[in-house]
């Protein structure tokens, strides 16, 4: 069955696209159970809007013991200590917001090791440079940590290749080639071989009209799985009714 444009009639008046996107991982999850070795395990994670994560926080508690006045030498109390100028420049802007549809596969037997990542593009991963960098960023983490990374994007309504645009900033952009469709699948890992490091791609196109292609899932150096993105693809489209 064919590609469809998700964010374009006719499809986009059966199905929005969010509910398409947010749909597709689940499917993805629940046709991989059947196919992962055991000891491996596949989730959905989905998140729309803005994600903000506290790392240090300072709380002013109500029992708190109330600051104690300052006495000077004669008696009498000194001046309440004020805030010091600092030159702060502020703008009106909005928190980021950071949408993510994807699928983590864990090894359970290395105490929930994420192995693997399965990434669907959003229009809003790229809709501006900072939200591409962003996007592209935590791939190259994820890399860095050991995880294979798969990105898949059906976005036709951005032009951009993110996938490109991660091996460009991971130091190997001559890997794509010019030809960077705004269209596509592809997957890519550090793999160390012979006492030496090597960097695995592989990618593929996308076609409105046209079946997709499987790309490699790596769960393990001698480990690999073909991601059949095309019939979770076509049950997503069936679970919709997108015809």
């Amino acid at each position: 069955m064919p590609l469809r444009d998700h964010f374009r009639p006719p499809t986009s008046k059966k199905a929005s696209w969010e509910g398409f996107h947010a749909m597709w991982p689940g499917e993805v999850v629940r046709q991989l159970r059947t196919r992962l070795p055991p000891g491996y395990a596949a989730e959905p994670r989905v998140h729309l809007g803005n994600y903000v994560e506290v790392d240090l926080s300072a709380f002013e508690l109500d029992d708190a013991p109330a600051p104690r006045p300052d006495v000077t030498s004669n008696g009498g109390v000194a001046a309440v200590m004020q805030s010091e100028p600092f030159s702060v420049v502020a703008v009106e802007a909005e928190p980021p917001e950071d949408y993510e549809y994807a699928v983590y596969i864990y090894d359970a037997e290395r105490e929930r090791t994420l192995v693997a990542a399965v990434e669907f593009v959003s229009p809003a991963n790229k809709d501006r440079p900072q939200k591409r960098n962003a996007f592209v960023g935590k791939c190259a983490g994820l890399l860095k940590q050991g995880v294979a990374i798969s990105v898949v994007d059906p976005v036709t309504i951005r032009k951009a290749n993110l996938f490109a645009e991660l091996l460009s900033f991971i130091g190997h952009g001559d890997l794509v080639g010019d030809d960077r469709p705004s269209l596509y699948a592809g997957s890519c890992r550090w793999i160390a071989r012979d006492e030496k490091t090597f960097l695995e791609t592989y990618s593929r196109p996308l076609e409105l009209g046209q079946p997709l292609p499987p790309i490699p899932l790596w769960l393990a150096p001698d480990l690999v799985l073909s991601l059949d993105l095309e019939s979770s693809y076509e049950q997503t489209c069936s679970d919709l009714r997108i015809i």
